[in-house]
């Protein structure tokens, strides 16, 4: 039977994978882009690989602490990963 913590950090990496593959269809999209909007399109990518780095430290720190202490260090990653999905989801929308 897979603990809380265990539970956890599986679904935080299938999110990570999540964000990493709209990571990847931003910048296909983006080399299809007019020059004057790629400019853009990369801060937006440089912001959410920053926020995506961030959150994967948070999630190392996390497993790798011990005892009833990942709990205390969840509701930092939670937003951690709230951060991130709504970078995602901007950058979705805005470039369709």
């Amino acid at each position: 039977m897979m603990s809380g913590k265990d539970e956890y950090v599986r679904k935080m990496h299938s999110k990570l994978d999540q964000w990493n593959h709209e990571i990847e269809g931003l910048v296909a999209r983006k080399d299809a882009m007019a020059e004057s909007a790629r400019a853009e399109v990369s801060r937006h990518l440089d912001e959410l690989r920053q926020k995506r780095d961030e959150a994967q430290a948070h999630l190392k720190t996390l497993q790798e602490s011990s005892g009833s202490a990942w709990e205390d260090m969840k509701a930092g990653l939670d937003l951690a990963w709230e951060s991130i999905a709504q970078a995602v989801e901007s950058a979705r929308s805005r470039f369709k």
